[in-house]
């Protein structure tokens, strides 16, 4: 008797929880590799503040106080992150596209940032952001 030969292309894939399985078909072709670093901090809470105002606008959420509620952190916190809608749509746009931190400390942090917030005047906000130190704001 003849021994019988099945081939298949196979693959291992991960579950939600990170877990492998085995998957039937060759692997599937990433469309660009994975990007060095992380995200800065400040970054992710702009987009933060960003959304929580689309969730208000759009009625989805009625008040700050109730997203300090939902997300567990005090009010004083979320007020802290909205604040960050005070500043000029270009400073707001550099701070979503900061370049990923590779290693140690984001060097834009929110104690950078907190203090332009407070002023009112644009052109003022811009001359205070391009005094952030400047292998910060340019990401070099």
């Amino acid at each position: 008797m003849k021994g019988l030969t099945i081939e298949r292309q196979v693959h291992f894939g991960r579950r939600r929880k990170g877990s492998k399985v085995l998957k039937e078909g060759a692997k599937p072709k990433t469309a660009e590799p994975t990007p060095v670093g992380r995200v800065p901090r400040i970054s992710k809470l702009m987009a933060l503040a960003i959304r929580f105002d689309r969730l208000i606008a759009e009625g989805e959420i009625t008040d700050q106080a109730e997203l300090a509620r939902l997300g567990q952190v005090s009010r004083a916190r979320v007020t802290q992150i909205m604040n960050l809608l005070m500043l000029a749509p270009d400073i707001q746009e550099a701070i979503l596209f900061l370049p990923r931190t590779t290693a140690g400390r984001d060097p834009i942090r929110e104690q950078h940032i907190r203090p332009i917030t407070t002023v009112l005047d644009w052109r003022k906000q811009r001359r205070l952001w391009k005094q952030v130190p400047a292998d910060t704001s340019t990401g070099e």
